[in-house]
């Protein structure tokens, strides 16, 4: 029996062309878009995309001074355990690019491990629940999306719940 993962993919910096369609990038939300799509294929050797949020432009939060992200939730369905499916997810970052210079500034592709079952987990390489996932409306909004009624095994409150309790503030807005 497959776990149940749900992850939070982000990015604001644009792909180099040479690794997504040119339809994608034609788009409207252009790169970040692409990036998203491109990670979301990739994920394939994780597991297997059950559900996917609608994408949501947010602006960036702690580090601002950089461009707004493109954030979307999906819910991935793994025989992977949790540690197994942080490393896949930290190779495709790496494939896609992804380089750690700035704590919380521009990245191509961000992939967040939010909820995984019923786990809490916490070490020195990865935390379940995702620690920061409650404050977050650009994790929020897309994950009640898809899961309103899922319960946070620490705080014993739904997504729904969580995403009501935030404070005024984060622009979050359906792409």
């Amino acid at each position: 029996m497959p776990n149940l993962a749900y992850l939070s993919l982000g990015s604001n910096l644009s792909l180099s062309s040479n690794l997504v369609s040119s339809n994608l990038l034609k788009s409207n939300l252009g790169g970040r878009e692409a990036q998203l799509r491109e990670a979301q294929t990739r994920l394939s050797v994780a597991g297997s995309i059950a559900a996917a949020s609608s994408l949501y432009e947010t602006e960036p939060v702690e580090y601002i001074e950089q461009p707004w992200f493109l954030n979307y939730a999906v819910l991935l369905e793994t025989t992977l355990s949790p540690q197994e499916l942080m490393s896949a997810i930290l190779n495709i970052e790496e494939q896609m690019g992804r380089r750690r210079l700035v704590k919380k500034g521009p990245r191509s592709i961000d992939i967040d491990i939010l909820l995984f079952g019923d786990v809490v987990l916490k070490s020195d390489a990865l935390t379940i629940p995702h620690p920061e996932m409650h404050r977050r409306r650009f994790v929020l909004e897309p994950l009640a999306e898809i899961a309103p009624e899922v319960v946070h095994p620490v705080l014993h409150k739904s997504i729904r719940e969580l995403l009501a309790a935030l404070p005024e503030g984060q622009i979050v807005r359906r792409a």
